[in-house]
């Protein structure tokens, strides 16, 4: 039986799309086109961890002024939906966020992808699983376990920190709101800190942040956690520019993603040395060991080019889900 999600659980998600919560990036002065901009506006939205997160893309904004020419301001945005609703409004040229944040944008933003985050040199690295984590002992094994439980989540408009999960979980035939307790952490960090405290019995997050980012922040070690479900994977997250900007500007910031990564950023000098870090080794014995420049917040090694049906397989997941925040008309 198909579950429909209702719109309770994701009030977070579909109705903020016009009603930001926190700070949007300020408007462009009046006489100042968003074609030709005098200076390009980024965006992200902060993990626990903003000036952390704002760290890791300086790299990325500097290569994206090289290439441009332009100055480029950086601004951490409280939520997915502040980015989109300023996205809307034109007052974020580029912004970077997660794969169903971008389905729901272009739905009502001019904007297009031009790349996704790459963690390895191998092609497609980028793309990611949603993992549903427990603590040790916990007796949580496979999804039916999680009937009646309290399980937390990041966002509902998050892609691996709920919707593929929740797409599972209808597919289990579990509903995710009426047959377990759904928490809502507002980060991925949260997430895994709130169930290891004992706040929640289970969490669904995006891999990296068990497999990398958390244990090297000395968030978590090696076992804090126990995987008991793995989603397919999920692409990998995008870059967006606003369509309004003039082919030359898009150009040039394609062109950044292109010719730099995080280890050729430091040979640019797009970071100092006391916010470089070594090279891992699944990047591969031509750069294991060099230094690189943090690169976009999820430790990637680069982005690479995207296009729109790159991201197919949220479209996927919305159909599985007939999640209100999913539709045109939410």
């Amino acid at each position: 039986m198909r579950t429909h999600l209702k719109p309770l659980a994701l009030l977070a998600g579909a109705a903020l799309l016009m009603t930001a919560c926190g700070e949007s990036p300020n408007a462009r002065p009046a006489e100042v086109t968003s074609e030709s901009p005098s200076e390009l506006v980024f965006a992200v939205v902060p993990t626990d961890n903003s000036e952390e997160l704002l760290a890791s893309f300086e790299p990325v904004v500097q290569a994206i002024e090289e290439e441009t020419g332009l100055p480029v301001t950086i601004q951490a945005v409280s939520n997915n939906a502040g980015v989109i609703e300023a996205q809307v409004a034109q007052r974020v040229d580029v912004a970077v966020y997660g794969a169903f944040s971008y389905y729901l944008a272009q739905d009502v933003a001019e904007i297009e992808p031009v790349a996704k985050d790459q963690l390895s040199p191998a092609p497609g690295s980028g793309a990611v699983s949603s993992l549903g984590v427990t603590a040790p002992g916990s007796g949580i094994s496979a999804l039916e376990d999680l009937i009646g439980k309290d399980v937390c989540f990041t966002d509902p408009a998050s892609t691996t920190g709920y919707l593929a999960a929740a797409a599972a979980l209808i597919s289990a035939d579990i509903d995710p709101e009426e047959d377990i307790n759904p928490v809502f952490a507002g980060s991925h960090d949260v997430a895994v800190t709130q169930m290891i405290a004992g706040d929640c019995e289970a969490a669904f997050v995006a891999a990296p942040f068990i497999e990398d980012i958390l244990p090297a922040r000395g968030l978590i070690s090696e076992g804090d956690t126990e995987t008991f479900f793995t989603s397919d994977p999920i692409p990998g997250t995008p870059m967006v520019v606003g369509s309004w900007l003039s082919d030359d500007v898009k150009t040039g910031i394609t062109t950044a993603m292109e010719k730099y990564n995080a280890v050729n950023a430091v040979e640019a000098g797009f970071c100092a040395e006391d916010a470089q870090r070594e090279a891992p080794a699944p990047w591969g014995e031509e750069y294991a060991g060099s230094p690189a420049c943090e690169w976009g917040g999820t430790g990637a090694f680069a982005f690479e080019p995207a296009t729109d049906a790159d991201y197919d397989p949220i479209r996927e997941i919305c159909e599985t889900t007939q999640a209100e925040v999913c539709r045109d008309d939410a």
